[in-house]
């Protein structure tokens, strides 16, 4: 390694979310980064809606994209909390934070990692590394490999680079819930007009969110559907979106605004997210030249409304303490340090929404 920095090249695996911001962040302190993902193709226009919260937004902001992340979705500035017949049970009016759709912020990403000159190479799916005193190489599938100082493990819950660290590590948990949601013309009157308001009610049967959407046009809306066993995706996407809707229509029938939005609803527009998963507390975030950030480490219930803000803060941070530490294990030390606090805290109070969610109905 040259000059004062701990890593001057890193491979980070995984091309969603937080592999992006990584090598992002990596690649304003001075270091190479290369995105690896296992798909053989990027994900542009796939996956559904999700909040990103104020601290989400700066650690965006702290890799320069704060007006590219302003102009997509639309602002939050308050939440309500409903009973399951529209009334108010709690206002939170200082809410800061957008809605948006992950493809939205995909495309922000790829875009900036393209301009910027960070490499992402595709069909790379990691099947094991080489580790040396001084360097680390990745092996993938293919059969090519990647050198580096460190490997960056931002591949998901399923992680492989988890796995390489600590083969008795945790995996993802089912939450018990499946995600229902889409987009309905039903236009919200009165208060709940207010674009910049999201609202969240648990009916007796699931939980029922939805807002307004800011072109005027209709209502956002979304349901997690209490469902014991684990379903794969490809179970899950062989149902048509009729029948998910049906099904939620069903379970609001007596819930309201939920049963006029839906009675409005756009079939077309249904997404099933059947992977709705936690992880455990993970015992090991780091091993010599290998690191676990987002949700390979620390994925929350999506109850939390944390999942993402939580990823792209956890790699703005392992990149600053990679640039601001004169050693590789006292930076890798000092960024669990700084995020297993937060990120164990925020977990512990999704869960206990999660599970007044997964017993709705029982």
């Amino acid at each position: 390694m040259s000059g004062n920095r701990t890593v001057n090249e890193a491979v980070v695996i995984g091309g969603g979310i937080a592999g992006p911001v990584v090598a992002l962040a990596l690649h304003r302190a001075g270091v190479e980064a290369a995105v690896h993902e296992a798909y053989g193709s990027s994900a542009e226009g796939v996956g559904g809606t999700f909040m990103v919260a104020s601290n989400g937004l700066a650690a965006l902001a702290a890799v320069g994209l704060e007006a590219e992340v302003a102009a997509i979705g639309q602002p939050v500035g308050r939440m309500v909390i409903e009973d399951a017949g529209g009334g108010v049970l709690a206002e939170f009016p200082e809410v800061s934070g957008r809605v948006m759709r992950r493809a939205e912020l995909y495309a922000v990403l790829q875009r900036r990692l393209r301009e910027e000159g960070v490499p992402v190479r595709y069909g790379k799916r990691l099947v094991g590394v080489e580790e040396r005193a001084t360097g680390i190489t990745a092996r993938f599938a293919d059969g090519t490999a990647a050198d580096g100082d460190l490997l960056v493990g931002a591949d998901g819950t399923r992680s492989v680079v988890r796995t390489l660290i600590d083969p008795a590590a945790p995996g993802p948990v089912g939450t018990g819930l499946i995600g229902v949601g889409g987009y309905s013309a039903h236009r919200l009157d009165g208060p709940r007009a207010g674009e910049e308001t999201i609202r969240f009610a648990q009916g007796p049967r699931a939980f029922f969110g939805y807002w307004a959407l800011r072109d005027g046009t209709g209502t956002a809306w979304f349901s997690n559907i209490p469902r014991p066993g684990q379903q794969t995706p490809e179970r899950a996407r062989a149902v048509p979106r009729e029948d998910w809707l049906a099904l939620a229509r069903e379970l609001h029938s007596e819930d309201l605004p939920a049963r006029e939005v839906l009675a409005a609803a756009d079939a077309t527009s249904v997404e099933v997210f059947p992977r709705l998963e936690i992880m455990p507390s993970v015992p090991h975030w780091y091993r010599d030249r290998m690191v676990l950030v987002g949700d390979s480490v620390h994925a929350p219930s999506n109850s939390s409304g944390q999942g993402v803000s939580l990823a792209v803060e956890s790699a703005v941070e392992l990149a600053r303490c990679l640039a601001g530490r004169p050693d590789l294990a006292s930076a890798l030390a000092a960024y669990e340090r700084a995020r297993r606090p937060v990120v164990e805290e925020v977990a512990a109070r999704a869960a206990v929404v999660n599970d007044r969610k997964a017993s709705a109905g029982a």
